[in-house]
């Protein structure tokens, strides 16, 4: 075999373990998680599939379903979003007017995405809580998503080194000894890990389905619960696993 052919084989291998080393996360980033009397009322959503900590986007189609809900109530939001590219990849966009107090879940289902090095398809499922005008009610409740990460500590108003708590469902029902993945968003890679270890941190729930963790930096926290479906996905020919996840975006403040 030539250098060039063994060369080009060592740079294909380490594309395949580069790729398989990092965490996807669907991403729901709102413009602002708390909105005041004195707020601006229209917030803007940007719906992502990426790695947040190395600020790397994958192509998302547009989603299954987006909506949000308050007071237990869902409104279809998915002819809202608009498409936007970000470094070449498909990125979707959306505006919402607040109009009620409440706790608003805003959530998406997407299509499912093809991982090749993993050769597996992985569907996460994502949400969001956005509190406003005062009224601090219904942030733990469920959006009856197939994953979810059910809030046990409020999910916004939150300062770094405040301790987040979550309970892994699956179908409504806890997962014991879930794994949960989770990412700071490093908008503009400002922050470096020293080793590949500290871009994704890594819970494991307990018998109850329950995590907790310590936040330590001030700016968005994603946290992923990991699970595989009950089923397969076929292409080409072949029955391929399905890795599904429910995510939850936390933010967290720096006390000045």
């Amino acid at each position: 075999m030539s250098r060039i052919a063994t060369f080009s084989i060592s740079i294909l291998f380490f594309l395949i373990i580069k790729a398989t080393a990092f965490a996807h996360f669907g991403v729901i980033l709102p413009s602002d998680d708390i909105i005041g009397e004195k707020d601006q009322k229209k917030i803007t959503l940007k719906v992502y599939f990426m790695h947040p900590f190395e600020q790397e986007w994958l192509n998302m189609e547009k989603p299954k379903a987006f909506g949000v809900m308050l007071g237990g109530e869902k409104t279809d939001l998915l002819n809202t979003l608009i498409n936007k590219k970000i470094k070449g990849k498909n990125a979707w966009e959306s505006q919402f007017v607040i109009k009620s107090p409440g706790d608003y879940i805003f959530y998406f289902e997407p299509q499912p995405y093809w991982e090749q090095a993993e050769e597996k398809y992985i569907i996460h499922y994502t949400k969001i809580v956005v509190q406003a005008l005062g009224k601090e009610e219904g942030w733990d409740k469920e959006a009856g998503l197939p994953v979810e990460i059910v809030p046990l500590t409020r999910p916004y108003g939150l300062w770094a080194g405040n301790v987040f708590q979550g309970i892994v469902k699956v179908n409504g029902k806890p997962l014991p000894f879930a794994d949960v993945e989770v990412e700071y968003f490093n908008e503009g890679n400002k922050i470096k890990a020293p080793k590949e270890a500290y871009v994704t941190q890594v819970i494991k729930a307990d018998s109850n389905g329950v995590f907790t963790y310590a936040i330590p930096k001030a700016g968005w926290w994603g946290f992923a619960a990991l699970t595989e479906a009950p089923y397969k996905i076929k292409k080409n020919g072949k029955e391929y696993p399905v890795e599904i996840g429910g995510i939850i975006w936390v933010k967290a403040r720096e006390i000045k």
